[in-house]
């Protein structure tokens, strides 16, 4: 017997794998979540054996729902877009079901879990090799007791805080549990820069830049200031016209 676990933000996409799923007694659902976060919450509390998991959801993505799992189940995407395949070929996914698809499509890739067949995702995937890097709209950071989402163009600056990281909007300051350097490796670098070793910034969120001897103050639009250091000055540098 195998753990399944279904997440679709579509109710009725839901339904159909259940039903689907009737027809394999070998596969038993333990359980379903409609969102990224939730999906989180009940892939890391059941550690499924299966995850049939949607990519375009609210808030936060499939892709990001994988970034935040204690351990990776196996992956069978089921969306309506094909753009989507090189990463998930990419993250090792045993398939990808294109909405809308048949119960013969969906127990040929159940069926992959027995015998080991070939993934469909590499024709897709071949078709998306140029694709652009794919960078989060939203990351996931702990508010208190509770763990909430932030859209990335929200963020002001993100500072090391040990081997944690502290991201800052314009209201607040969020504990997220990767270091600043994974953080960097995550984010846009055409929206992000290293200012400080311990200093990331969003360059849409800097108001005025001074000079400081041989380096920089950045004043942000909420008068915060940040100051570059001497090492990184030179990429602060390259921006001014």
């Amino acid at each position: 017997m195998k753990k399944v676990i279904i997440v679709d933000d579509e109710k009725s996409g839901r339904t159909l794998i259940k039903e689907y799923l009737e027809h394999h007694k070998e596969l038993i659902l333990v359980g379903e979540a409609n969102n990224g976060v939730d999906a989180i919450k009940i892939i890391n509390k059941f550690q499924p054996d299966l995850v049939f998991m949607d990519i375009q959801m609210p808030g936060l993505t499939g892709f990001d729902v994988l970034e935040h799992l204690h351990e990776l189940p196996t992956i069978i995407f089921s969306t309506a877009y094909d753009k989507y395949a090189l990463k998930a070929f990419e993250v090792h996914a045993v398939d990808y079901l294109l909405k809308p698809y048949t119960k013969e499509r969906f127990d040929k890739a159940v069926s992959k879990l027995k015998d080991n067949s070939p993934s469909q995702i590499a024709p897709l995937a071949n078709e998306h090799i140029l694709s652009k890097p794919n960078f989060p709209d939203r990351i996931i950071v702990e508010k208190g007791t509770k763990y909430v989402t932030l859209a990335t163009e929200d963020i002001m600056y993100i500072e090391a805080y040990g081997s944690y990281s502290k991201i800052f909007d314009s209201d607040a300051g969020y504990l997220s549990n990767r270091g600043i350097s994974q953080l960097e490796e995550k984010l846009n670098p055409k929206q992000f820069m290293r200012i400080h070793r311990s200093i990331i910034v969003s360059l849409t969120a800097i108001k005025e830049v001074s000079k400081y001897g041989k380096s920089y103050i950045l004043i942000l639009k909420n008068n915060e200031k940040l100051k570059v250091s001497r090492s990184y000055a030179n990429k602060i540098k390259e921006l001014i016209l």
